[in-house]
């Protein structure tokens, strides 16, 4: 059955964006028209900053500072809380760096270093299709090319050479930049019309994480049957001719390798906040699900500041969900002392939630 729903296409900005036909949704889109967003009833709020455990900050954070004029806003010493809260060893302990985007105080990146305590990347080796692990931080970008030849000249890697093609009445470009531990940042430009919800510069604030799954359906289900978000878009539609990649898939491949994706936030409308989950069919891929967890090295987590923590965790918990991480008054510098717990989605991938239980 096929109904109507009205949506801005233009502020569409998944890895599959180019492959959904305007005007063509699919079912699983109305969703977001027609669902109870429990998220947004607990007072959910969009992610403010993504959690990434690195052996060293400088080849991490240059891109950030050199390139996108990201701050330093705060750094110091992981406080035993918190190693706690991850149920890390009495021996490891850690320091970190809190950078933010130009104009930002949200979408920040809590670059954590850890110490005394054994680690191996997230996602080793891995390609696209590989599940397990968060994929990607999504960025904005004013120029796209630029950035790549600078993320280069800095060390970092990419998918693929920027991609540009046309989606509704956005004249769009796309990169996916690979740093260290397989770090990846995936940053999109409009060309055209003008991007105006938040400041975009050279490296925006993040706006969206990727995980890459093995059943779209079931992670997309998890996401708005069992942390009540809501459906940005979900879509299942591929181009019929070849074209290139942003995931390395080679070009004539592309076709027939189909990709799925859905965009969820914990409320609609809204431009951050947001979790993508993609399946890739045609290519066989590793899972790297069991090494998702701190201190391994890659990105760990997105934090989502919560009004009503208490009843937020007690409709998920009814749900039968297990919480993966759970601690009460965790000293965590820049979000003060607050309760937090962290669930894994059926990929394995650690979403956190914080804030006051009452």
């Amino acid at each position: 059955m096929w109904v109507s729903v009205s949506i801005d296409v233009r502020n569409l900005s998944s890895n599959l964006c180019r492959a959904i036909v305007p005007g063509i949704l699919s079912a699983g889109l109305l969703a977001s028209a027609a669902m109870a967003q429990e998220a947004a009833d607990f007072d959910v709020q969009p992610w403010t900053e993504a959690v990434v455990s690195v052996a060293e900050f400088e080849p991490a954070t240059k891109l950030f500072r050199q390139a996108g004029n990201w701050r330093l806003v705060l750094s110091g010493e992981v406080a035993r809380s918190e190693l706690s809260y991850w149920q890390l060893p009495e021996q490891a302990t850690g320091t970190f760096e809190r950078w933010c985007a130009p104009k930002s105080d949200t979408g920040c990146i809590r670059f954590i270093r850890f110490d005394g305590v054994e680690q191996q990347p997230i996602r080793p080796a891995a390609r696209a299709w590989d599940t397990g692990g968060i994929y990607s931080i999504m960025v904005r970008s004013d120029n796209v090319p630029e950035l790549y030849n600078q993320a280069l000249e800095l060390g970092w890697w990419a998918e693929s050479p920027p991609i540009r093609f046309q989606f509704g009445s956005s004249d769009l470009r796309n990169v996916v930049l690979t740093g260290p531990h397989g770090i990846n940042l995936a940053v999109y430009e409009r060309v055209t019309p003008d991007f105006t919800a938040f400041p975009v510069g050279r490296i925006s604030q993040g706006f969206n994480s990727m995980r890459m799954v093995r059943d779209r359906p079931v992670a997309r289900d998890f996401y708005t049957e069992v942390l009540g978000f809501g459906i940005l878009f979900d879509s299942t539609a591929e181009p019929s001719e070849p074209a290139f990649s942003n995931f390395g898939i080679p070009y004539n491949l592309t076709p027939e390798i189909k990709r799925a994706a859905a965009a969820l936030q914990p409320a609609l409308p809204g431009e951050t906040g947001r979790v993508e989950v993609m399946q890739i069919t045609g290519f066989t891929g590793r899972d790297h699900s069991q090494r998702a967890s701190p201190p391994n090295l890659g990105i760990i987590s997105v934090r989502y500041p919560v009004g009503d923590l208490g009843g937020y965790r007690e409709m998920i918990a009814d749900r039968g969900v297990q919480i993966a991480y759970e601690t009460q008054d965790v000293s965590i510098l820049g979000l003060g002392s607050t309760n937090a717990f962290a669930v894994r989605d059926p990929d394995g991938n650690l979403t956190e939630f914080y804030g006051d239980s009452d």
